[in-house]
């Protein structure tokens, strides 16, 4: 299997711009690493709301010269992972509702955990879903809240949700943004030079808009964006733990984004370094695993007193081996995704830096293709701990059975995979590399920060977190 994890979904919003929808589309074209099956935008016009999406890439879902035109002063977009609920155009988001509080347009990135314990009593209540993502239970549960306003029915239908989420939905008169109660997906706040505000899953979405970021949405928080005024306050009563995805900062995260406050990159550099001291080897050359493992491989080398070389070349017109819908796909990626530089490993000692081990398949095949290009020794170096437990709050790991580390040793991986030695990061050495905030470290065997509930953990099948 594939040695990658699926990520989730990114979400963008910006009110306040006379170019809403060509800048929605470069902020979600930024955030494309997110989501690679769907893409979509909304904006909003005169108090329309109008809805372009479809599957594919933001390039061949949506065409730039049409949104170079489209008139708005909001608008919203999404990337699409389906981390549950199948790869259809009917989930593909943003999702478009009519209530009676008016048309909205929403977009996840996420996964709930009670999404099929809410759609059975919503369907129950004669709700009809269109699709199978999880995001179309918060449009359902706001249709059906008996608030006065639109604002108190989000904030009532957000309560009753589970999960890791980050929710953007404009209105005829609004941007919003809602972040899980524990901060477990991302979200955060940037404004343009011209005062337009600005939501995106990474900050990196901001730059590419000319946008600066100004902080993280909180967890809990909910932030409303009217005529460039921004109004926040909480859907809970208490503050949770903050435990953010301690995956975002491992690998899906760009390098150029910025989380509780750090930079991705320096913090992937400052886990290579940790991992160097906890395993030496003795090697000739240190190298990555394009592209999210560079830094920890620059920082493995630096600690390791070790050159660092380009030893492994990545085609860019290969999507991400774990963000591949089905397993075929996966396997077929790995074999286009990755080739060798034979003049940096020929008759060299290896270590191979990568900065996750899930399933097996892709550490597998770097080693058979380093060896075939004249390594003599290939030593792997994980900078994160052995990944034993599923994720149920937006990354695709929802079967214990497909995790190398649940079921194997770690001798007993190296011999899978055919390495010379295998090493993780200690559990202890990523907290000290992640330095500060709270994270969530489930799939490393540290507990479950929310509450999972029977279905969650025994039918997959349904949409999750509508990413």
């Amino acid at each position: 299997m594939a040695d990658e994890l699926h990520d989730e979904c990114g979400v963008f919003g910006i009110f306040g711009d006379s170019q809403a929808a060509l800048k929605s589309y470069w902020g979600t074209f930024s955030l494309q690493h997110r989501g690679q099956e769907s893409a979509g935008l909304a904006v909003l016009h005169n108090e329309e709301i109008t809805v372009h999406k479809g599957m594919g890439l933001v390039t061949e879902a949506l065409k730039i010269e049409q949104e170079n035109q489209r008139p708005g002063y909001a608008a919203m977009g999404h990337v699409r992972y389906s981390t549950t609920g199948e790869s259809s155009l009917v989930n593909a988001q943003p999702l478009l509702m009519k209530t009676r509080f008016g048309l909205l347009a929403l977009g996840q990135n996420g996964n709930l955990v009670n999404a099929m314990a809410l759609r059975e009593q919503l369907e129950g209540e004669g709700a009809i879903f269109q699709g199978t993502t999880d995001s179309e239970v918060l449009a359902h549960l706001i249709a059906r809240s008996e608030k006065n306003s639109f604002d108190e029915a989000l904030k009532e239908s957000l309560q009753k949700l589970q999960g890791g989420f980050a929710f953007t939905v404009l209105t005829q008169d609004a941007l919003y943004g809602a972040r899980d109660p524990r901060g477990i997906r991302p979200l955060a706040l940037g404004r343009t030079e011209r005062g337009a505000y600005v939501l995106a899953s990474e900050s990196c979405a901001f730059d590419v808009i000319g946008a600066h970021y100004v902080r993280e949405i909180e967890p809990g928080e909910l932030i409303t964006i009217r005529e460039n005024h921004v109004e926040t306050k909480y859907f809970v009563d208490f503050p949770l733990p903050r435990s953010l995805c301690s995956f975002e900062m491992i690998y899906f995260a760009r390098p150029d984004s910025r989380m509780e406050g750090q930079s991705t990159h320096m913090v992937r550099r400052r886990l290579g370094e940790i991992l160097a001291r906890e395993a030496p080897a003795e090697a000739d050359v240190v190298i990555g695993v394009p592209d999210s493992s560079t830094p920890a491989a620059m920082g493995y080398a630096q600690a390791a007193n070790i050159p660092f070389d380009m030893g492994l070349v990545k085609n860019r017109y290969v999507a991400r081996t774990f963000i591949s819908p089905n397993q075929s796909l996966r396997e077929a990626g790995v074999q286009l995704k990755l080739s060798t530089v034979k003049e940096v490993v020929d008759g060299k000692r290896i270590v191979l830096v990568d900065d996750s081990l899930v399933r097996g398949t892709t550490s597998r095949h770097l080693v058979q293709i380093l060896r075939h290009a004249g390594a003599t020794e290939v030593h792997m170096r994980i900078a994160s701990p052995p990944y034993t437990d599923p994720c149920y709050y937006g990354i695709d790991t929802s079967r214990a059975t497909e995790l190398a580390a649940r079921n194997m040793n770690v001798e007993q991986i190296r011999t899978a995979v055919g390495a010379d030695s295998l090493a993780y990061l200690s559990r202890e050495g990523l907290k000290a590399g992640l330095s500060q905030g709270g994270w969530c470290m489930a799939c490393f065997g540290a507990g479950y920060p929310v509450p999972l509930t029977d279905q969650a953990t025994t039918s997959f099948s349904v949409t999750k977190g509508g990413t």
